[in-house]
């Protein structure tokens, strides 16, 4: 009756990038399950506790992991884009 995405398993993966606080993991978390890539938050210190007492971790940072195989294919995904790239002048509000 329900049809079930066949999970994937992984046991370790490799590093892809250190995000600074927990908002900012979450930011990089989503981004890459959205194109299909998992990924799995190793926390550093206490960070992990703060972010289930304090519902957020600003104190330490967090390590992003990905499968090896799909290590480009997140490296790729999360280029930052520069603001200045943005020019607000270019968006009609109206």
């Amino acid at each position: 009756m329900w049809n079930k995405k066949e999970k994937k398993e992984w046991r370790s993966g490799v590093y892809l990038c250190t995000a600074k606080d927990s908002f900012e993991a979450d930011l990089l978390e989503s981004k890459l399950r959205s194109e299909n890539i998992p990924c799995e938050k190793r926390y550093q210190g206490a960070s992990n506790f703060l972010e289930i007492a304090l519902g957020a971790n600003s104190a330490y940072p967090i390590d992003i992991y990905v499968p090896e195989s799909t290590l480009e294919d997140a490296r790729n995904i999360i280029v930052p884009v520069p603001l200045e790239e943005c020019d607000i002048e270019d968006i009609d509000f109206e």
